[in-house]
């Protein structure tokens, strides 16, 4: 063991889930772990520690995984609320039809047998009857096919299959005659991963899984990872690795689901944001993190999977969709291209809603597209109970305006532990029509209520859960701080709106259809979310949740190439718009603190309903 390993990397190494908001940099406080006895066996408590735990969990044996060096043997436990838990993920999206044209095809030939008027070489042989047969001119083959192609014409008694990609290269070739085909579509996301194992004859998903991203235990967050990528050639190489393992294991299970082989599957489609495209290319995502914010590479790429390490036929195709710009990834082409906004005459506004959130604002005659940096807070991180939607996490929650008691809900309807990104949009909707909160956010200390208290740190907070409700023995609280934070985040996804639409010349009442995507944006309550001013005040029938529709734009690029083409014409069209440049963004932010907003006349649907409720 390493003289400088800690808790958490040791549990790390073991497979054993901690939570940690920042990669093991001691700002987020999450993993907090108890130490029973072990007296001199880690290290002294770190400022990062005094700063994080109370004086009370110090007495009790507390300390951060990511802070408590080893130096002995020690027995530890992770409390329920520092335990990863089991994550709820959503893979599904909007199905959307496209003309099935998979670029990976299979083609039958019977090749005359050489003789010795006939003694041209197997591959022009197989290249020759390619032509005759199909028509083909321009086909290379792939030199990994050459070893084992003399065997496969004579074993076959020279009827062939020959996989092809895009009708341009020979991939592989198999004996006798071959029709299964089939290819995989993988979203891969900063919190989780979706694969998606397809029928390229039908286009139809044979079967799917999500899983969280191996990633995370390096950082939860996308700037977390590239800071631990910068420590040198070794880490990229082992954040790589780690998705790759991840995705394998993935394969695996769906091949074995459906009964089908992993030399089978001939091509590999991939979206995800900027820096976990290149992270998983091997590609040092360092400049993406520095500004101007640039990518090393924009366009699409093609990459045989054996050189990435994944487990399918070896001279399978890994697509990568194009990227937009550093902070804004293929992902983001994904849900544009599965939500059709591209092509549409109506005036559209798509919402992805995540640590960086992309939003896109346009028609098919012109798209802006912007990333706002609108923190992790809606992931659980800097909100003092926070956590992800993972079991026992509070989902949905409901102020009675009467008596000021809080309904919550959890996940999977377990005893509470924390609080997720969804109740975390209901609480500070509910507690502002409620009159808990004012439009500046801050708790109306006139009210005498025992839910809302001063806290250990004087703060005012509001008791969502009392202890003897909750799995963890302790209050569950909405913070004076918690609300801060939460007004930063939802200020920055305004904000990112409000100057697309300025760039555009629209109003709110021009756009016509809204679409909210990612796995938080699904959950979500629409109103909620427009009563705090997290997008502009588009009335709720117009809004359509979408759920992953980067997955569904994977699996359409997967089973199309015009799909792909689409994505190619769809990554060089978007405007993007740095916000960090915009010379309203200062002043906008500050506007946009406010809840919903400064100029409630933005607002005027909001501010009817807050009317209603606080007669």
């Amino acid at each position: 063991m390493d003289a400088e390993t800690t808790i958490f990397d040791a549990a790390r190494a073991l497979g054993i889930g901690i939570k940690s908001l920042c990669g093991g940099k001691g700002i987020c406080g999450k993993c907090k772990i108890m130490v029973e006895g072990g007296e001199g066996a880690l290290s002294d408590l770190s400022d990062a520690e005094l700063e994080r735990l109370t004086r009370e969990e110090v007495e009790k044996g507390y300390r951060l995984a990511c802070r408590a060096v080893v130096k002995d043997s020690v027995v530890a436990t992770v409390p329920e609320e520092s335990r990863t838990g089991k994550q709820r993920l959503q893979i599904e999206g909007v199905e959307t039809l496209i003309d099935l044209e998979p670029l990976t095809k299979k083609l039958v030939v019977k090749l005359p047998a050489p003789s010795l008027g006939d003694q041209i070489s197997d591959v022009d042989r197989l290249l020759r009857s390619l032509k005759d047969l199909y028509g083909l001119r321009s086909v290379k083959i792939d030199y990994a096919v050459l070893g084992k192609l003399p065997r496969v014409l004579r074993e076959s008694e020279w009827t062939v299959t020959a996989i092809l990609w895009d009708d341009e290269e020979i991939i592989d070739t198999e004996g006798g005659v071959t029709d299964y085909n089939y290819g995989v579509a993988v979203d891969i996301g900063t919190t989780k991963i979706a694969v998606y194992l397809v029928d390229l004859n039908s286009g139809r998903t044979l079967c799917s899984m999500g899983f969280m991203n191996p990633q995370i235990p390096y950082g939860e967050d996308v700037m977390s990872r590239i800071a631990y990528s910068m420590k040198g050639p070794s880490a990229l190489e082992e954040l790589q690795r780690s998705v790759v393992q991840g995705v394998n294991e993935a394969l695996g299970s769906l091949t074995e689901e459906a009964g089908v082989r992993l030399e089978n599957i001939y091509e590999m489609t991939f979206v995800g944001n900027t820096a976990m495209h290149h992270l998983l290319l091997k590609i040092d995502p360092k400049f993406v993190a520095l500004a101007p914010y640039t990518p090393v590479v924009r366009g699409a790429l093609r990459v045989k999977t054996s050189t990435l390490g994944l487990n399918a036929n070896p001279n399978a195709n890994a697509y990568f969709l194009p990227v937009i710009a550093g902070f804004v990834g293929s992902d983001c082409v994904a849900d544009i291209l599965a939500t059709e906004i591209y092509k549409s005459k109506a005036l559209s506004f798509l919402i992805d809603v995540g640590t960086n959130t992309e939003i896109v604002i346009g028609n098919e005659e012109k798209l802006v597209a912007c990333s706002c940096a609108s923190g992790p807070a809606f992931e659980g991180a800097h909100i003092e109970h926070g956590m992800r939607a993972a079991t026992g996490a509070i989902e949905r929650v409901k102020i009675d305006p009467k008596n000021l008691e809080a309904e919550c809900q959890t996940v999977n309807r377990s005893k509470p532990i924390g609080i997720c990104g969804s109740a975390l949009v209901d609480i500070i909707a509910e507690m502002l029509k409620v009159g808990v909160i004012d439009l500046h956010g801050t708790f109306n200390r006139d009210l005498s209520n025992p839910n809302i208290r001063r806290g250990k740190d004087g703060a005012m907070e509001f008791v969502l859960a009392r202890k003897e409700e909750t799995a963890t023995n302790r209050d569950i609280t909405i913070t004076q701080r918690d609300v801060r934070e939460l007004q930063l985040a939802k200020a920055a996804m305004y904000t990112g709106a409000s100057i697309l639409m300025k760039k555009l010349g629209i109003s709110v009442d021009d756009i016509e259809r809204a679409f909210i995507a990612g796995a938080f944006g699904n959950y979500i309550d629409p109103e909620n979310a427009r009563i705090i001013g997290m997008y502009p005040d588009i009335p709720s029938e117009r809004v359509k949740f979408v759920g992953n529709a980067a997955g569904s734009g994977a699996r359409m690029a997967l089973i199309s190439g015009k799909a792909k083409r689409i994505a190619e014409t769809i990554s060089r069209s978007v405007n993007y718009v740095e916000l960090a440049a915009d010379p309203f963004f200062q002043s906008e932010f500050v506007k946009a603190i406010y809840l919903p907003h400064q100029e409630l006349e933005r607002f005027p649907r909001v501010k009817e309903l807050l009317k209603t409720h606080q007669k």
